[in-house]
């Protein structure tokens, strides 16, 4: 409202912080001019989202987003992307390309560790087998999750593995969703597929499970795969956003849009469960990848090194960027 940008603008003037982060395209839009219009000499703004795709991505949204691109070039400092993928679909968008720096997500990996009586209680919760393999997605239902990828590719695992279960969590995916019970139906998942919504205790959710799949043809960085290494659940993801960096040596990557290939590497996971040495390999280094390379102290001090170099540089103006 109009009455709050005129909040804001007076906060800010009367503040005159060194930086401004903002968050996500709409507040780019509005903090990042607002600020620069209160005198504030470095506004950072903050990208989490990759392909802008018609029917899966607001139209609000994508018109801010390119109205920003055209502002890149006078309103931030700098442009903090998540994954490198995102900063390359918005240079191509238009976004000034030598204003951007990649910062992954962090994780809390003392909040998000292994967990083993966790696990096993969730299970027992929802009446999921102690021992059965059981493979899960946590995501929202969306476009974007292609959770008719994950149940094609589940249903062709599932006539050789009749004991697999699969545990889909998140916003969307429970009982009441018509389409989504359908598409079970039709593939006749029912009693196979376990649909328990929304829930707040992700942590124990990666425990309970013994392999977490991304089915996504779009992302950004995805965080459910990180947390879920985090927790030493080894994952199987599609080639798309930062999820095959994410991944690494320590799980399987395929292509998006792929029932097939997606079958084929849940059924190479599950053949590497049979071995107790070699699945311990995979669970280890999923975890230490995680604390060696996403670790939330690792991306607050990438943060606190882009902010100072505008501190800096504020205080001297040939000095030089430390963020270049």
């Amino acid at each position: 409202t109009l009455g709050g940008l005129i909040k804001l603008f007076r906060l800010l003037s009367d503040h005159k912080p060194a930086v401004v982060q903002t968050w996500m395209y709409h507040a780019n839009l509005v903090g990042g001019v607002v600020a620069r219009l209160a005198g504030v000499r470095h506004a950072f703004w903050g990208i989490h989202h990759t392909d802008l795709v018609p029917g899966a991505t607001g139209r609000s949204t994508r018109i801010v987003a390119k109205l920003c691109a055209r502002l890149s070039r006078i309103v931030p400092s700098r442009i903090v992307a998540c994954a490198e993928r995102a900063r390359a679909v918005h240079i191509d968008l238009g976004y000034d390309a030598q204003k951007f720096v990649v910062i992954p997500n962090g994780y809390d990996i003392a909040a998000y560790a292994p967990a083993q009586e966790a696990g096993a209680a969730l299970r027992r919760q929802l009446a999921l087998p102690a021992d059965g393999p059981v493979l899960g997605l946590v995501g929202r239902w969306s476009a974007e999750k292609d959770h008719a990828n994950l149940l094609a590719a589940f249903a062709s695992l599932a006539e050789a593995r009749p004991e697999v279960r699969l545990l889909l969590v998140g916003t969307g995916l429970s009982a009441d969703n018509a389409d989504l019970t359908a598409l079970v139906e039709r593939h006749g998942l029912s009693g196979r597929v376990l649909l328990a919504g929304r829930r707040d205790d992700i942590p124990a959710v990666m425990n309970a499970l013994d392999v977490h799949v991304l089915s996504s043809n779009s992302e950004g960085f995805p965080n459910v795969v990180a947390e879920a290494m985090a927790c030493g659940t080894p994952c199987v993801v599609t080639d798309v956003g930062d999820a095959a960096l994410i991944v690494g040596e320590t799980g399987w990557v395929v292509p998006p849009r792929d029932p097939a290939a997606l079958a084929g590497a849940m059924t190479a996971a599950l053949t590497a469960m049979a071995e107790p040495d070699l699945w311990a390999g995979y669970q280890h280094n999923a975890r230490q990848r995680v604390g060696d390379k996403f670790s939330l102290a690792a991306m607050v001090a990438r943060y606190e090194a882009v902010w100072q170099s505008a501190r800096k540089r504020r205080n001297d103006p040939n000095g030089v960027d430390p963020a270049s």
